[in-house]
């Protein structure tokens, strides 16, 4: 990305300004991008838990298979999942605060006895895929959020903070030349007036 400028003191001013904002941002784009980093692998970490935990716990009730195809699958349903906010490093993340379950009524005298142990199940089950859900949303809020710092890090460190620098030494070393040919040409003129009154 080459950075347009003229040769004179105003660009060299607003050059100057703008290196010094990206100069000292850089450092806290640095920080925010090593935070984000540890949160999403905590994140990641998190998520392939509860994966574990939910598909162990699948595997676990595998047993009783044929026992699932008597239950009722219309008696349990989400009513609502209640969230909050937490905002890590700057990002809004979802957190998961109640799953809230409605319960159809049932005559206990007509299921098996079961029935009261494979709500509790289904509500267990749905619970830690809906929390499972929340950590893989939070994960990819945070991954992209760690790409974006990245790209600006990038941009501020291989890109513009080195082009600000480039021109403002070419206005520098331009302002400069300039001022050594006006001096030069003052020189010429005097030395001139001098042998031109000499000469009179």
């Amino acid at each position: 990305m080459a950075i347009k400028f003229q040769y004179n003191k105003t660009a060299l001013h607003n050059l100057t300004k703008q290196l010094k904002i990206r100069e000292k941002a850089l450092p806290t784009l640095k920080n925010k991008e090593a935070a984000l980093r540890v949160e999403v692998k905590k994140a990641k970490a998190e998520y392939e838990a509860l994966e574990k935990k939910l598909n162990d716990k699948l595997k676990a009730y595998n047993h009783a298979m044929e026992l699932w195809e008597e239950f009722d699958n219309t008696l349990v349903a989400i009513e609502d999942v209640n969230l909050s906010v937490k905002k890590i490093a700057g990002v809004k993340t979802p957190v998961l605060e109640k799953v809230i379950f409605n319960v159809a009524p049932f005559s206990m005298f007509n299921k098996p006895d079961w029935y009261l142990d494979g709500i509790a199940i289904v509500k267990e089950l749905a619970a830690f895929a809906i929390e499972s859900e929340i950590f893989m949303q939070k994960t990819k809020l945070l991954e992209h959020a760690r790409r974006k710092t990245t790209q600006k890090v990038n941009l501020y460190e291989k890109v513009q903070i080195p082009g600000f620098q480039d021109a403002i030494r070419k206005i520098k070393r331009y302002m400069e030349d300039e001022e050594n040919l006006s001096k030069a040409a003052q020189k010429i003129v005097k030395s001139r007036l001098q042998e031109m009154e000499e000469s009179l």
